[in-house]
């Protein structure tokens, strides 16, 4: 997902941040009060220093000296404090903001379609939740009141240089052009070199992902010299697209700092000139020159906080990216909470296309799962089985046709509910950098000790209470540190823990040993009574826990019944099966 540049205008996204700044406003506004007032501060001391040039010194008043001398003390002293409370401040309010704006991110990240993780790489919002939230809030919290405070500051000088001598006044004035020409060149080349670096950065935290989560296979193949090459090629993209933005950050930088040099010393000649012919006292001069000193820093600054604007207009860009995804599998106006079900299920001439593409996964499937019925979906590799099964808690939902759930269209039912009511467990099983008990509950506070005991019971995953702290041992990132058979169990425990109506079980004894599956599917055959049950099969020893079987070829329904009665009459369901057991894919099956 790259910028491809037809965007609204820059600033348009990053405006739409203010609705997080609303919060922190009072605080914002306290803070640029205390802004102006340190500016205020340091703007007085040359103009002391000129009464300490033009009084005491010419006058040779040492009295009058200490006195102002401890006025301009106590200006830096107030200077001082008022922005050790700007800085304080700002970074408090700042980081709000940011937490925020990610507690949204996430939010909505988890509300969207699988669809949509499916189109995206991880990494890429990875970065934005991360990376991206971290220059917005650099710019909310520096580049923002630098921003506000440096150009007050600039307006103020030059009006003060103005009235203390108004030719060299007016020549400090017009040096602003040259910067306002620099600055709108330097803006339209930063900004499409900010948005270039901040995808590329993500392109190299998904590599990275990637590449820690597969390190296994990646060791087996031997391939780490290739990975190696491909992280290499990636993270040398990023680095020349650092280096030609940080090119431009100093060139730029060069170009900002030489312009109020050369005035500066046009200022120095001319003035001291214009002391010599008496139309300007020298303290006059020193005020003048102190004063145009301190819009040294405002300027120089000004190409950073031109960068530091643009990165937060492309971070803005590319967080809005998400945010303004609307989730496409959310609760149909009207719709109702069910907490009671009888789990009578029904596909009624169900199709199902994959967001994105053209060619329909499953085609017109009529079926009728009866309260308390297993029914098994066989069918060879790539034939739909689990797309139907996902159709059932709204994972995705059908291009044509219906679900319901005791005659309700399930996108009739509130999509908390219907998650209550139905239990997954898939073959890949996802486990989370937390306890297992934290992974078998995943939140459900209600759930007794007796409950997690009997769900590990029917799953055979009794292991857990030998691992080191039982329960409360945490597994590691995506369950690693356990076999797939382990990881499997701990999944299916977890699809029965909540006593789901209709439980969704997508071949989650695959990786299990023929003891083991053998005692699983001796449990599951209690737990399955008075359940209703979608059980994609794979295996050919776990059909005898069906009460029907449904065959599924090229996305069809081809024959439904028991399995006996297929296995004598359907020759496909044979063909099938044998598929299935030795890994054979569909079109080997067809030929």
């Amino acid at each position: 997902m790259h910028y491809d540049g037809h965007q609204r205008h820059p600033v348009h996204n990053l405006w739409r941040i203010r609705r997080y700044v609303r919060p922190y406003l009072t605080l914002m506004v306290l803070l640029a009060l205390a802004a102006f007032a340190a500016t205020g501060a340091s703007i007085a001391v040359p103009l002391v220093v000129q009464r300490v040039v033009d009084g005491p010194i010419a006058h040779r008043d040492p009295t009058g000296l200490w006195w102002l001398g401890a006025l301009a003390a106590a200006f830096g002293l107030v200077e001082a404090a008022l922005i050790f409370i700007r800085r304080w401040t700002q970074a408090a309010s700042a980081l709000g903001m940011e937490t925020t704006i990610r507690n949204d991110v996430y939010a909505h990240l988890q509300r969207l379609q699988i669809g949509f993780h499916d189109q995206w790489q991880s990494g890429q919002l990875l970065s934005r939740v991360t990376a991206d939230l971290s220059v917005i809030r650099r710019f909310l919290s520096f580049g923002l009141v630098f921003l506000i405070v440096n150009t007050a500051t600039y307006v103020t000088v030059v009006a003060l240089l103005i009235h203390l001598r108004w030719p060299l006044g007016l020549l400090v004035a017009a040096s602003a052009i040259p910067l306002f020409i620099l600055s709108r060149r330097f803006s339209q080349a930063y900004i499409a070199a900010s948005r270039r670096m901040q995808d590329e950065l993500g392109d190299v935290a998904t590599l990275v992902e990637e590449s820690a989560q597969g390190l296994r296979t990646i060791k087996a193949f031997g391939r780490r010299p290739f990975m190696a090459d491909r992280f290499g090629q990636e993270a040398r993209q990023l680095h020349d697209t650092a280096i030609g933005k940080g090119r431009l950050l100093a060139l730029s930088s060069a170009r900002f700092d030489l312009v109020p040099n050369l005035t500066l010393a046009v200022v120095l000649v001319a003035g001291a000139a214009t002391v010599a012919s008496g139309d300007m006292t020298l303290g006059q001069l020193v005020a003048f020159v102190s004063l145009q000193l301190m819009l040294i820093w405002p300027i120089e600054s000004l190409g950073w906080i031109i960068a530091n604007a643009q990165e937060a207009m492309t971070a803005a860009d590319r967080i809005y990216e998400v945010l303004d995804t609307p989730p496409s599998i959310v609760d149909r106006p009207g719709s109702v909470a069910v907490v009671e079900s009888r789990g009578h299920v029904r596909f009624e001439r169900v199709t199902f296309t994959y967001p994105g593409t053209g060619t329909p996964v499953l085609r017109h499937i009529d079926l009728d799962v009866r309260p308390g019925e297993t029914l098994a979906i066989v069918g060879t590799t790539g034939c739909g089985k689990t797309s139907l099964v996902s159709l059932m808690p709204r994972l995705y939902d059908v291009s044509g046709g219906r679900v319901t759930l005791d005659g309700r269209d399930v996108r009739d039912i509130q999509l908390g509910s219907l998650r209550r009511l139905v239990g997954v467990a898939f073959e890949d099983p996802t486990l989370f950098s937390m306890s297992v008990r934290e992974n078998l509950t995943l939140g459900r506070r209600e759930t007794t000790d007796d409950e997690i005991y009997e769900a590990l019971r029917v799953a055979q995953a009794e292991f857990v209470y030998d691992l080191p702290w039982g329960l409360d041992t945490r597994i590691g990132e995506q369950g690693l540190s356990l076999s797939g058979g382990q990881r499997q169990r701990l999944a299916l425990a977890r699809a029965v823990i909540g006593h789901p109506r209709v439980l969704v079980l997508d071949d989650p004894l695959s990786a299990l040993d023929v003891h083991t599956e053998a005692l699983v599917e001796e449990a599951l055959t209690r737990v399955l009574h008075g359940t209703t049950a979608l059980l994609v099969v794979h295996r050919p020893s776990t059909v005898a826990l069906a009460d029907r079987v449904a065959l599924l070829a090229d996305g069809e329904i081809a024959a439904v019944g028991t399995h006996s009665e297929l296995l004598e009459t359907v020759p496909a369901y044979r063909a099938a099966l044998s598929a299935e057991a030795l890994g054979i894919s569909d079109d080997v099956v067809s030929r």
